[in-house]
């Protein structure tokens, strides 16, 4: 098994915020594209970049040896891989399917059971390290499957990260990324209770950053997420709702295992509040207005 730009076609689906930037390193490394993505618009950039394009995720397996998937959410992975006109239903014998959404663990693992009966090679590789992370090629990759196909992978890992490690067999990338999704929730809590507290107390949000920052306290989330509420940007690097999802996956697997998670359940709670308040489409550093208004603070309105 051996994949190497320049003779190893790709199909990438899921053209999306971090997608998009994904695919785009890839193609720059040399690896020959297909995309297919619901709103093709989405895809111009990287069409005019010399990827091909197809009308369906079967055509894109039909033209590819590797097809990189990254959507929305559990279903949309079921009827992109396993639907009558999926991934599945185009690849040949020998070919490889990586799954990039964070999904669940279960259906990683039927989709591998599937794809093995046809000689196809299934791996889960959710990332984080989200829309920046993606753009500048910084993504860490928590990928379960067989270790050779992993290992042969190598070359589109490199162009798309700088970690990468094997967890285990089908699924046990999907239980990593949960374990990172769990660190976030609770760690975006402290963000934004922290800026209201300096907020309140008067201090200029900048200084303080600048302090706690490369403390103990210092975390990526601080760090990336933290200066973009200082700013009032709250587009999405990830959607709120789609943490939400990840959330979910997350509590319910923990009920699976007998787990109590109390923290986590909290963050869920809040995060569905932005939800609630048509916030599913911000970043997930808008957690901090619905913190702002449980204390009565306009905190797009500050004074600055």
């Amino acid at each position: 098994m051996h994949i190497q730009p320049g003779t190893t076609r790709i199909g990438w689906i899921g053209t999306g915020v971090m997608g998009a930037s994904m695919c785009g390193h890839l193609i720059r490394a040399g690896f020959a594209a297909t995309v297919c993505n619901r709103t093709r618009t989405k895809a111009e950039p990287l069409l005019a970049a010399g990827a091909c394009w197809a009308e369906s995720p079967k055509q894109v397996a039909e033209a590819s040896e590797v097809v990189f998937t990254i959507v929305g959410y559990p279903a949309d992975v079921r009827q992109v891989i396993l639907g009558p006109d999926g991934v599945l239903s185009g690849c040949r014998p020998g070919s490889i399917m990586v799954d990039m959404t964070t999904s669940e663990p279960a259906l990683a693992a039927e989709i591998a059971e599937v794809a093995g009966r046809m000689g196809v090679h299934a791996v889960d590789a959710p990332v984080s390290g989200g829309d920046v992370g993606a753009r500048e090629a910084q993504l860490s990759i928590m990928i379960g499957g067989e270790p050779e196909v992993i290992e042969a992978l190598t070359p589109c890992w490199q162009a798309m990260g700088k970690t990468f490690l094997r967890q285990g067999g089908p699924g046990a990338g999907q239980h990593a990324k949960l374990v990172n999704q769990i660190l976030i929730a609770s760690a975006m809590v402290g963000v934004c209770e922290g800026l209201l507290y300096a907020y309140k107390a008067g201090l200029d949000l900048d200084t303080v950053m600048q302090s706690v920052a490369g403390g103990a306290a210092g975390s990526w989330s601080l760090t990336n997420l933290g200066r973009r509420i200082i700013a009032n940007h709250f587009e999405p690097g990830f959607f709120v709702e789609h943490f939400v999802k990840d959330l979910g996956i997350a509590l319910a697997e923990s009920k699976r295992m007998g787990l109590c998670m109390p923290g986590l359940a909290l963050a869920n709670q809040l995060y569905l509040s932005l939800v609630a308040h048509g916030r599913g489409r911000d970043g997930t550093q808008a957690l901090h207005l619905a913190l702002a208004e449980m204390s009565n603070i306009d905190w797009s309105n500050r004074p600055s």
